[in-house]
């Protein structure tokens, strides 16, 4: 505790308020009756290739809000809320789905596909998001979260990584805290083994859940669970991202890179066939060059922020996540930096794997323990531990925000108190918030619950539209990504194979350095 009282205070306030964050935000796109849209990407919205705040991920259906990088919470909030106000009208009747788990969806190989123009590097896109439907099922893909992407100044390569061992051994606290999946819809689930409950006639849960998203019926994969990632330093990591990038996977190899006709089905036959395939709580990141790979960004030029995965949309809150989430995660992170973070083990990383099912499917459990150090501690326990240590953190952002960005005095510690509160009082979490409105309000239907949430959100955002200028600006930005698509479609010069079997060479992967040395 003295440890980490001192670690902050010696930090000057200007790095402290050099502090920055951004989000992205998925959500599906439905129909007036909450079943998933079958429309195209809407034009109004621009083009899904190249605008920079509205784009789709693995469905057409599937659309991802993106902000900035912004030095508040506050402000990182009100451009999301902006961007969402604007998609909500821009989209006619169509709805976005407010929770992470998805509504009423139809059968698997209805589920379209991201699509992004005829350029190579969109028809790779797609290729990519068809590889993940052979690979994991479509419906999987489908599923929707909140990733909020963080930076600090004078951060190294090592440090980013400690808070990255740090934040994996500790990921069980924001599951418990702002887990907010403990239900899903039945049609979810339907041809999967699982051990759900019956909520209501098209509901299976779970009483004690926090994040379904998060466990084994969620964005998981089998395969990746072999692939023992560590993190003690960029150079391991790297490595470890080549191999399954590089090498084939029997079950991967039997689906074939094309089918019969000549289509692609994938690209290509490796554990991960691109970076984004990896799969889990946080990833280290870098802005990349157009056409570079992420991982030769990472290892060319080094970690530029962490990018958080295990967020659910909470869908009490307009925007899936609330101002005050996004101050717990900056004292939180900075936590995960400041703290001793000895390096990790095989026996670790497969102890953490457990906690994560655990904790996704029992977290609230009275009583319930995870664990730590080859021994079994209640969760609660250590989150308390953890959430006291934060204690000097929040005091000492507030005396940083109060000064120069904060509309309020002691904001971070007010979250942390939330926080606190929270945990003991566990009928005050999303999880078991979402769970009582359902089965209060909502006859026990995960789908009338998330029908009723997002025809609000919808009314809010008609009811209170962006200004004249703000439309217009953003009007502007939906044309110009267009004209910016259009561009880079007239541009290629390659066939498409041959820009697939450049852009997925294992020499792209590699730092100069290294092949000066090679």
């Amino acid at each position: 505790m003295q440890d980490l009282t001192q670690a902050i205070k010696g930090w000057s306030d200007d790095r402290l308020a050099g502090m920055r964050r951004g989000v992205e935000k998925e959500s599906l796109r439905t129909r007036a009756d909450g079943h998933l849209a079958s429309t195209g990407h809407p034009t109004a919205l621009g083009s899904a290739l190249t605008h920079p705040h509205i784009t789709t991920d693995f469905s057409e259906s599937q659309v991802e809000l993106i902000t900035g990088v912004h030095p508040s919470a506050q402000a990182c909030a009100a451009e999301l809320d902006a961007v969402q106000t604007f998609t909500l009208n821009a989209i006619g009747e169509e709805l976005l789905w407010p929770s992470s788990m998805p509504c009423w969806l139809p059968g698997d190989d209805a589920i379209p596909l991201g699509q992004y123009g005829t350029s190579n590097v969109g028809r790779s896109k797609t290729v990519y998001r068809s590889g993940l439907g052979y690979r994991y099922g479509r419906r999987m893909q489908t599923i929707s979260g909140v990733h909020y992407n963080w930076s600090i100044p004078q951060v190294a390569d090592a440090d980013y990584f400690s808070l990255i061992r740090n934040f994996r051994r500790h990921a069980f606290l924001p599951m418990v805290l702002f887990g907010a999946s403990p239900a899903v819809c039945a049609c979810f689930a339907r041809g999967n083994v699982h051990t759900l409950q019956a909520l209501g006639d098209d509901t299976l849960y779970l009483p004690y859940a926090t994040s379904l998203r998060m466990g084994g019926l969620g964005y998981q994969s089998d395969a990746q669970s072999a692939l023992a990632v560590s993190y003690n330093s960029l150079e391991g990591y790297g490595r470890s991202l080549e191999a399954a990038l590089t090498v084939p996977y029997p079950r991967y190899e039997a689906i074939g890179v094309r089918s019969e006709d000549g289509s692609y089905r994938q690209l290509g036959t490796s554990l991960l066939q691109i970076e984004n395939e990896f799969y889990g709580t946080i990833r280290p990141k870098r802005t990349i060059h157009p056409g570079e790979r992420p991982l030769h960004a990472l290892r060319e030029r080094g970690v530029q922020y962490v990018e958080v995965r295990l967020m659910d949309l909470d869908p009490f809150e307009p925007i899936g996540i609330a101002t005050q989430t996004m101050r717990f995660l900056d004292v939180f992170l900075l936590h995960c930096l400041l703290s001793d973070s000895p390096p990790d083990t095989p026996q670790e990383i497969a102890a953490l794997v457990r906690n994560q099912g655990q904790v996704a499917e029992r977290g609230r459990e009275p009583g319930f323990c995870i664990e730590r150090q080859g021994q079994q501690v209640e969760l609660v326990e250590w989150a308390d531990r953890i959430l006291s240590e934060m204690r000097p953190i929040a005091q000492r952002l507030d005396e940083v925000a109060d000064k120069e960005l904060s509309p309020a005095p002691g904001l971070h510690c007010a979250a942390l108190d939330h926080a606190i509160d929270s945990l003991h009082h566990p009928e005050k979490l999303p999880a078991a918030r979402v769970l009582a409105s359902m089965q209060n309000d909502f006859g026990g239907s995960f789908g009338r619950f998330g029908l009723a949430q997002a025809q609000r959100l919808k009314a809010s955002a008609v009811a209170a539209p962006l200004t004249a200028a703000q439309t217009l600006a953003m009007k502007a930005q939906a044309l110009q990504s267009l004209q910016d698509q259009a561009a880079v479609e007239a541009a290629d010069s390659l066939p498409f194979d041959q820009y697939l079997a450049q852009y997925l060479s294992p020499a792209r992967l590699t730092p100069r350095s290294a092949q000066r040395r090679a």
